[in-house]
């Protein structure tokens, strides 16, 4: 049976079983598409199905992408890693943020996790109030020193470093750096233009997460870290360029990561940098180890997203992978069957 039908049998199952709802899957290996696959439907409510090009709102996901455009301002010699974030947005560098640097934002050190001056979901749609509010934060630890999930606010000081560098907010320049070269317009969107809306899937909330364990301080409001069905169907919500989230297509996302690995959006030896280690501690959010690289987990290049969507990228076999999917579920089960069946039949262990 090839990899395709395999992977197609087990989104069929979880589908027929109730696992799932609507699911898509691709999968790269070194150049070459071997893997793409949906199943179910978009929308429960009318039975629409689930297409290769039906957009999926997949939550922090997103952050992948947003590391990307930061990681090409970088290849294009337009700011470095070590750059103080302040040199390119003089308002950011007070109350002890003066020696943040985009590295720091990428390992996720700066020490503003959590949205400042009790702003919700609400206004995240208003990008200056955003980023005012950011710039004004105290940080709750020195710049460099921890690390700790940065929930919502890693999307936006990605996007006002970019915007103060280039004149662009963050979806333009997903679309004329990723998209577009790629030949995936439409597939990869921060914010989802109203033209748009009738192709996403419908998000639902699947069953209610275990209970967790308490989280250090307090550091990060429910909506922050818990994703709802509400948020993503919201279409002001959707509209809203919030970079730390994004809604895509699975092979859509499959191929820009493919092209981080294969050269066409990042050199090798940026490729080497930006996958080493470049943080270890422990997690100020969570209370969890953390070992980061320059914009995701050490290890694999990629983020998961809340509700069970991941998305990735694997120097070490050459395989880029990405499943979306529109019911949230409390863990990574599904994504973690899939991604085990791909890498066991393409770079079995030796």
């Amino acid at each position: 049976m090839t990899l395709q039908r395999r992977v197609q049998y087990v989104l069929d199952e979880l589908v027929s079983t109730g696992a799932e709802t609507g699911l898509q899957v691709a999968v790269d290996h070194r150049g070459r598409r071997v893997v793409e696959a949906v199943a179910g439907v978009a929308d429960s409510g009318t039975g629409r199905p689930v297409a290769a090009e039906t957009l999926f709102f997949s939550f922090s996901t997103g952050k992948g992408m947003a590391a990307l455009v930061a990681h090409l301002l970088v290849g294009k010699g337009l700011v470095g890693y070590d750059t103080p974030v302040a040199e390119v947005w003089p308002e950011f560098g007070v109350h002890g943020k003066e020696s943040a640097t985009l590295r720091h934002v990428l390992t996720h050190t700066v020490g503003v996790p959590a949205m400042p001056r009790g702003l919700g979901p609400g206004d995240l749609a208003d990008w200056n109030r955003v980023c005012a509010a950011l710039a004004e934060a105290v940080p709750l630890w020195a710049p460099g020193t921890r690390t700790g999930y940065h929930s919502f606010t890693f999307g936006f000081l990605i996007g006002e470093i970019a915007r103060r560098i280039t004149g662009k907010p963050m979806g333009r320049l997903l679309e004329d750096w990723v998209a577009a070269p790629l030949e995936v317009t439409g597939e990869l969107r921060f914010g989802v233009p109203p033209s748009d809306l009738a192709r996403l899937a419908r998000l639902e909330d699947g069953e209610p997460p275990p209970a967790e364990a308490a989280e250090p301080d307090g550091v990060l409001a429910p909506w922050e870290r818990r994703p709802r069905a509400s948020m993503g169907n919201d279409p002001r919500f959707l509209r809203a360029e919030v970079p730390s989230v994004g809604t895509f297509t699975a092979r859509g996302i499959t191929t820009a990561y493919a092209a981080m690995l294969d050269g066409r959006l990042i050199s090798p030896e940026q490729l080497e940098e930006l996958s080493a280690v470049a943080f270890e501690g422990t997690d100020q959010v969570f209370g969890t180890p953390a070992q980061l690289a320059l914009g995701y987990p050490a290890g694999r290049i990629g983020w998961p997203g809340g509700g069970g969507s991941y998305a990735y990228a694997d120097p070490a076999t050459g395989i880029s992978f990405a499943i979306t999917k529109n019911r949230l579920t409390p863990d990574f089960s599904t994504a973690q069957r899939l991604a085990d069946l791909v890498t066991t039949e393409i770079a079995p262990p030796a």
